[in-house]
């Protein structure tokens, strides 16, 4: 079965890393989608989101990367997937994930969300956390894949 995993990855950190491992542990293909929310500043091009996702997720025999616009349910209707995994921090991020699974299966009464718990020592972990750290010269070098450290350095002028 295949299942997709979606997100801004605006850096991918190990908390994201963390999810796609279990997930492809538990099916036969894990698609991670890089997908662009208008609401928000990237700091890297969707194209340097995918290749860092490659780079951190290349062991993974079973996952595959990819990036698209437009709705996550005409994504997985022309891949052939029934299924979004999406990780949960907090209470706040199950009532964010809830309305947008909700609007999913509205649009797509086959699609289903499967809500994966962070693991604890991931739970306050988000892309933008790292790069509020990163951008104050502070040690994020263990919240992020070692490609993804690179990426950052070499965008902040750093190493």
């Amino acid at each position: 079965m295949k299942v997709l995993y979606t997100g801004s990855f605006d850096p991918i950190t190990v908390g994201h890393l963390d999810i796609i491992r279990r997930i492809s542990k538990m099916f036969e293909t894990v698609v991670v989608t890089v997908f662009n929310n208008k609401e928000k500043k990237y700091w890297f091009s969707i194209e340097e989101r995918c290749e860092m996702v490659r780079g951190a997720t290349k062991e993974l025999e079973n996952v595959e990367v990819d990036f698209t616009g437009g709705l996550v349910v005409d994504y997985c209707d022309r891949n052939g997937i029934s299924i979004i995994v999406r990780g949960l921090r907090a209470v706040s991020d199950y009532e964010y994930e809830l309305s947008i699974s909700s609007i999913n299966k509205h649009l797509n009464k086959e699609l289903e969300t499967i809500f994966l718990v962070a693991s604890p020592q991931y739970s306050f972990l988000s892309s933008s956390m790292v790069k509020d750290v990163a951008e104050h010269g502070g040690p994020f070098e263990d919240l992020v894949p070692e490609n993804v450290a690179q990426n950052i350095y070499r965008l902040l002028g750093r190493k």
